[in-house]
């Protein structure tokens, strides 16, 4: 059974995840709207393991004997003025949402709930690639600046992703 302190730390990742699908949606749309269906592509696959992401927190709160509790969902602020903007702002997303998921952790660690830091261990390894990838990124685009032909090469490559 999940301690209370634990339970509500979860749901509230559990919407901080939902909302980071929600974000990578938006700016999916955004990057359609400007022609760079590689770099939307890209973040609609994001997208998609952010609400993967949501589903392991629905899950294990369940499993853990706690109850799920569905919160409303923040609206992106939008539009972005560029691919840089964008994927500044996926950096800044992913390094915040690592300090959520430290923070679930040091909450488990004080209520010695060993169970939920195993669960935590993998979102923990999971950060650590999310930085990673969106600081790649971010230096590509630091790199080539907004010279059409250079962005274009990027949002070929980006639109590789499986």
């Amino acid at each position: 059974m999940l301690k209370k302190s634990v339970e509500d730390a979860l749901n509230k990742q559990l919407n901080a995840e939902m909302y980071s699908s929600y974000l990578y949606l938006a700016m999916s749309a955004y990057m359609e709207s400007v022609t760079m269906k590689g770099f939307a592509k890209w973040l609609r696959i994001q997208a998609k393991e952010e609400l993967a992401h949501a589903m392991k927190f629905y899950d294990y709160i369940i499993e853990a004997g706690g109850r799920v509790r569905l919160t409303a969902i923040e609206a992106p602020k939008t539009p972005w003025k560029s691919a840089g903007a964008v994927f500044d702002q996926v950096l800044a997303h992913e390094q915040k949402v690592t300090g959520l998921i430290n923070g679930i952790m040091d909450i488990a660690v004080k209520e010695k709930d060993y169970a939920t830091q195993n669960f935590l261990g993998w979102f923990v390894k999971e950060q650590v690639e999310e930085e990673a990838n969106a600081s790649e990124i971010v230096a590509k685009i630091s790199i080539i600046g907004d010279v059409p032909g250079h962005l274009f090469c990027l949002d070929q490559e980006l639109g590789k992703r499986e």
